[in-house]
């Protein structure tokens, strides 16, 4: 390797020349790691950018006068399995601080307000409810943001373990392992062809395979299954990835997310009734707690109302059996963009959409087909007098 001598400086414009903008960002953002955590040496795609920067670690050009807490807080990072990832340690703060946000509701009236102390006394089980409903929430949101939105990768597992138990007794003994760090094709191996036939049969005839191939995952993906560049896997029945909770929100835990969004919402509206209740003014009782709580009124004012919306808009996807994705990226999704916008293909009548996200989803890995011509002509035609008595809207 050529011996290179480049300052800081030099490197940052290389990789804003090359718009490397991830490997920038680490750089800029963790002086404090070395380099060959940040870049491994076998990845040979980074080729002279890479060169750069290992030779400024050697030459000590990428943090002539590294400060002590910086090298002691990523001592740190390092020493923690779960701090050391950044997509990690964020939602662990996210975590971390939507706990703190409920207990500082809490903490604040109980110690603070004197009203509602005397309240909590004489009905008890009124504030014993509320407590209730705090902790019920939490633990919602800590089982949704913890459960699998329902990847194809291991629906095509699932897949391969059920075509082996279906075998003969000649492949009786066939063993299926899965590594998450493999392609779906290392996966399946021999399985491969009857999952692209599955997958492929549930597109309308002559659909070509390469159109609906992952080039990230390279899996054949279902209809309504998408990318997720942030979990770096294909997700079944996709609907957004949820920063606040850390996960993509899919198939397998929509139903989980609207029940969080529900109990979180009738909080913000507790929570904000007592605060409401207990703000008129006491002689005896400070003025700057007044004033925090008029703030905290005003924070849970805008939150019920984007939870509201939040809550609204999902119960309707829930209705007509759609997902963010589909809504705002019609006409980017190839088998969506021939189908009118009034039209959703996957609804199968407001009751029984509501009743498979409730109660039938006896599976996360269910996967639904595309319907044909002839279903979406009779989707398109408009309701009359009688399809609403015989209920064929529902």
């Amino acid at each position: 390797m050529q011996e290179l001598n480049p300052n800081r400086n030099d490197v940052i414009l290389y990789l804003l020349k090359k718009k490397k903008r991830i490997l920038l960002k680490k750089i800029i953002s963790y002086p404090f790691i070395s380099l060959e955590r940040l870049l491994p040496l076998n990845e040979d795609r980074l080729g002279f950018q890479f060169q750069l920067l290992y030779q400024m670690e050697k030459t000590g050009c990428c943090d002539p006068s590294p400060n002590p807490s910086d090298l002691f807080t990523g001592r740190c990072f390092n020493a923690i399995p779960c701090l050391s990832d950044s997509v990690k340690r964020s939602t662990w703060c996210l975590r971390l601080g939507l706990v703190t946000l409920h207990m500082i509701l809490l903490g604040f009236m109980f110690v603070f307000v004197e009203e509602f102390r005397q309240n909590s006394k004489e009905h008890p089980w009124y504030t014993l409810i509320y407590m209730l409903l705090v902790v019920a929430t939490l633990v919602q949101y800590y089982f949704t943001s913890g459960s699998s939105p329902g990847y194809v990768i291991d629906a095509m597992s699932d897949f391969a373990e059920t075509e082996a138990s279906l075998r003969t007794s000649e492949f009786s003994n066939a063993v299926v392992t899965v590594d998450g760090n493999q392609s779906g094709q290392n996966l399946l191996g021999n399985n491969l062809t009857n999952w692209t036939n599955l997958v492929m049969d549930m597109y309308p005839p002559g659909t070509s395979v390469r159109d609906y191939t992952c080039p990230y995952c390279n899996v054949v993906q279902p209809p309504r299954a998408k990318h997720c560049h942030d979990c770096k896997k294909c997700v079944l029945q996709f609907d957004h990835h949820c920063v606040w909770l850390g996960t993509c929100i899919g198939q397998g835990n929509h139903c989980r997310f609207w029940w969080y969004i529900l109990e979180q919402t009738a909080v913000c509206i507790w929570s904000g009734f007592l605060y409401v209740e207990n703000l008129p003014a006491h002689s005896e009782r400070a003025m700057w707690v007044d004033v925090i709580m008029i703030i905290v009124i005003s924070i849970l004012l805008v939150a019920l109302m984007f939870l509201l919306l939040l809550l609204v808009f999902h119960s309707y996807l829930v209705v007509t059996n759609q997902t963010t994705y589909e809504i705002l990226r019609r006409r980017r999704i190839p088998y969506m963009r021939g189908i009118p916008g009034s039209v959703h293909p996957f609804s199968k009548g407001a009751r029984r959409n509501l009743y498979n996200f409730c109660f039938a989803r006896t599976s996360v890995y269910a996967m639904e087909p595309l319907p044909r011509a002839l279903e979406l002509e009779q989707m398109s035609k408009p309701y009359t007098c009688s399809d609403v008595v015989s209920c064929r809207c529902c």
